[in-house]
């Protein structure tokens, strides 16, 4: 790969599912479950797909991402060479939901963001027999996040299971074996023997920028099944789950075991190139920093399963996540179909896009397909990664993705609840809140003020 910059770092940012929900909060739309018009459904093509004809616009982001997909988009003309594919890269968070409402000029199909696609499903296509073929073998995780009231709105695309990232070395020196942990409350009692070796670590990495430690939030409540809302937008902030996640956060602060940092700004990269940060649970697209940031420590990163929290439970959760959709006055949406069924369920469209490209020499592997027979543990679609020490993480991604537990559609209004929830995780990571507090004064300020007047 390449060196850093900053189209690749945009392209992380918003091929993951992460850049796009700040802009959730301002559009007029339907929460989960409330939609008030009927969604148009596409049915299958009645013609045989080999005689396919016509011209689609399909909108990407621009940055790596596109350059990957449009690389992938070749493969498709080859197999239908007579279906014109215009590929553009457009601002999509700023201007595919405004289009989408306005009716005017709207792409055959768009990339989006899991996060958006259950508060527009009135506007999108209802693709729910499409996928019947695919269904058994789509992650049950990005099937429930693009479904609402029983209809499936998105074309699954990627799973971003959330991994633990650690420095072999010097868990070694420690005595401790990434084997053995199995549970969160070993990972606390790692992180004290490493600090107990050199009490200058502050080995676990705790995120400091509001909107990603609740996206970070999110992937640990998946993790225990559930998610800031249930199925039908009812807010469950107040549980098991999450009072589980915020002791542990409460504990580690409590023990000094953490570095509260940015992510990836230069105090997070400086703290683990100097051995200060040991454990980085986090999303798989972490792989970015030691293939492109870290220098010090470029090789030493491995990454394995997250620790469960309870004993047996679920070794991973998603972290972001993105999927296409059709919109419902697309011109040609039979046509936008048969791209996405391309790229998403067939070879060598899935292949095309997470192998070796001109883009990505060994591969993308800043996350994983969400559809099963793509994500072969023996058949890996990226290379080893050298910045890992030749560690195969496809392996350790794909396994970790297939315990990640179904969810329910992302609420709307949810970037706008980082004002409250982010902000208040912020104070409890600096000591000024406990998770009492944080659970009570989140719930009420999001209740009365997204969910009471959505």
């Amino acid at each position: 790969m390449s060196t850093p910059s900053v189209d690749r770092r945009g392209f992380l940012k918003g091929a993951l599912g992460i850049g796009a929900l700040a802009a959730t909060g301002s559009l007029a739309a339907c929460a989960p479950g409330g939609t008030t018009a009927q969604p148009s459904k596409l049915a299958k093509p009645t013609a045989a797909a080999s005689s396919a004809k016509g011209e689609i616009t399909i909108w990407n982001r621009s940055g790596d991402l596109f350059k990957v997909f449009d690389a992938a988009i070749g493969k498709f003309r080859q197999a239908y060479p007579n279906v014109k594919v215009n590929h553009q890269a457009v601002d999509i968070d700023a201007k595919l939901a405004n289009t989408l409402i306005s009716g005017t000029d709207v792409p055959d199909g768009s990339f989006w963001d899991d996060a958006k696609i259950g508060g527009q499903a009135e506007h999108l296509f209802d693709l729910t027999d499409l996928i019947a073929p695919y269904k058994e073998q789509t992650s049950a995780y990005k099937l429930s996040v693009n479904t609402v009231d029983n209809k499936i709105y998105g074309v699954p695309w990627d799973l971003d299971p959330g991994l633990l990232w650690y420095r072999e070395d010097i868990l070694e020196s420690a005595g401790v074996d990434p084997a053995s942990l199995a549970t969160y409350d070993d990972l606390l009692k790692a992180a004290q023997t490493v600090k107990e070796k050199d009490p200058k670590t502050k080995p676990i990495h705790l995120e400091k920028t509001p909107f990603l430690s609740q996206l970070w939030l999110e992937m640990l409540a998946n993790q225990q099944g559930t998610s800031l809302t249930d199925a039908q937008g009812k807010l469950r902030l107040d549980s098991p789950e999450y009072r589980r996640i915020f002791a542990w956060i409460q504990s580690a602060v409590k023990d000094g075991l953490v570095t509260h940092a940015p992510y990836l700004e230069p105090a997070d990269v400086n703290t683990l190139d100097s051995g200060q940060q040991v454990f980085v649970p986090w999303a798989i697209w972490w792989s970015f920093a030691p293939q492109q940031l870290l220098k010090a420590t470029k090789g030493k990163w491995r990454a394995a399963p997250l620790p469960a929290w309870t004993p047996g439970g679920a070794r991973s959760g998603a972290m972001g996540g993105s999927s296409f959709v059709i919109p419902a006055k697309a011109k040609n949406p039979e046509l936008a179909w048969l791209l996405y069924e391309f790229l998403c369920f067939k070879e060598p469209g899935y292949t095309a896009v997470y192998g070796p490209n001109d883009i990505y020499p060994g591969g993308l592997s800043t996350s994983i397909p969400s559809y099963t027979p793509a994500a072969d543990p023996a058949k890996p679609l990226f290379q080893p990664i050298e910045a890992l020490g030749g560690q195969d993480l496809w392996k350790v991604a794909v396994e970790a993705g297939a315990t990640i537990p179904a969810a329910a559609p992302i609420p709307l209004w949810w970037a706008q609840s980082v004002d409250y929830l982010g902000n208040n995780m912020q104070r409890l990571m600096e000591g000024k809140m406990s998770p009492d507090q944080v659970i009570s004064e989140s719930a009420e300020k999001i209740q009365r003020n997204l969910i009471d007047r959505s």
